[in-house]
């Protein structure tokens, strides 16, 4: 990174034309709720701000939020975005292993004290000998990088939750960024993986504001985790009329029916798919005819069955803002629509018995 470079500057020597940079910009007001008189002012921010240092710490995790994040169409939004920062380590993706690894991080965080970006993904084992990078222990290796950083941001559902990890019985005392880090913004983008834009979004956010975007009370941008899967999926129509898939290969399901009574936790399921969706917008689990398992809520693997139509207990999320229907609410919904539904098809087998 050149000192002192701008992102306009630095676009401009990597070729990005001003329409490339101008439509990237409109992508990333739609996402953050900005009126389109506002693309220009977002572009002009953008233009002056300067490349932050980021640091991308990877603990107990599979590498999925990483593949979700590099594993894109080019030219898009998630490869700008690798341009608008400094990624100064990673070490999944950087060239350098070993000493030297360890090296750019230390040399990272000194030379941009108080003003790097920490990512993190993975939960951290408080049980130090669970898990260690060049000898040092996932939680102090947190402990250490977080001190000198502007911002927290933790990416997945094992870092802002404890993920798979922490689910019973727990051996490595998995924890979460926001149970051992108390004292830095940090900013939660749960999923088994996440969505990319979430991660770009939130960015690109702090780079044209210099602060965090609104937030529910899980720590989650209301942008991106303010609605319920369930109230933007198109299968909700079905949903209302009573009308489930019964199994995953009968007429229900080839007719694109409700899938609540094979599992699907999106009444209760906080997150943008149904509209972002995967793969450069192409489809997401309910579309591909799977039903959500809510992934981005705390301790979803600890919730029951994901084929069980009501998770055991509550998930306790949603945006800070009122919800229409708590998830007792929904539950009891649920539960009035099925019976809806037997009943019906008694009447329907006694009519034609008659």
């Amino acid at each position: 990174m050149t000192t002192g470079e701008t992102l306009g500057e630095f676009l401009g020597r990597q070729g990005v034309s001003r329409r490339a940079f101008l439509k990237f910009c409109s992508a990333m007001a739609s996402m953050m709720a900005l009126p389109a008189a506002s693309v220009s002012a977002l572009a002009d921010a953008l233009e002056q701000a300067r490349r932050p240092s980021v640091i991308w710490l990877s603990f107990q995790e599979c590498t999925g939020c990483t593949e979700a994040l590099t594993r894109s169409n080019t030219p898009s939004i998630e490869g700008l975005i690798f341009d608008f920062i400094s990624l100064d380590y990673h070490h999944t993706l950087q060239a350098a292993s070993g000493a030297a690894a360890e090296a750019a991080r230390e040399e990272a965080m000194h030379e941009n004290a108080g003003q790097y970006l920490l990512l993190v993904d993975g939960s951290i084992p408080s049980v130090k000998a669970y898990s260690t990078i060049a000898g040092i222990s996932n939680l102090d290796m947190l402990k250490d990088s977080a001190a000198g950083a502007a911002a927290i941001i933790a990416i997945g559902t094992c870092a802002a939750y404890g993920g798979l990890p922490k689910a019973a019985p727990n051996p490595t005392g998995a924890m979460s960024v926001e149970e051992i880090i108390t004292d830095r913004p940090i900013v939660n983008i749960p999923g088994c993986p996440p969505l990319p834009l979430a991660i770009t979004g939130l960015i690109a956010h702090y780079l044209t504001m210099g602060s965090m975007p609104e937030l529910d009370r899980l720590g989650r941008p209301l942008a991106f985790y303010g609605e319920n899967i369930h109230d933007r999926c198109y299968r909700r129509p079905f949903y209302d009329r009573g009308l489930f898939a019964e199994t995953f290969d009968d007429e229900g399901a080839r007719r694109g029916w409700c899938l609540y009574k094979l599992g699907c936790k999106a009444p209760e399921t906080y997150n943008a798919c149904a509209q972002v969706k995967w793969n450069q917008g192409t489809s997401f689990p309910i579309q591909s005819g799977h039903g959500c398992i809510g992934c981005s809520e705390p301790n979803f693997w600890d919730k029951g069955g994901i084929y069980d139509s009501v998770a055991m207990g509550q998930f306790g999320s949603g945006p800070k803002i009122a919800v229409a229907a708590s998830v007792g609410a929904v539950a009891g919904a649920g539960a009035a629509l099925l019976a809806r539904d037997k009943k019906h098809k008694t009447e329907t087998k006694m009519h034609s018995d008659e």
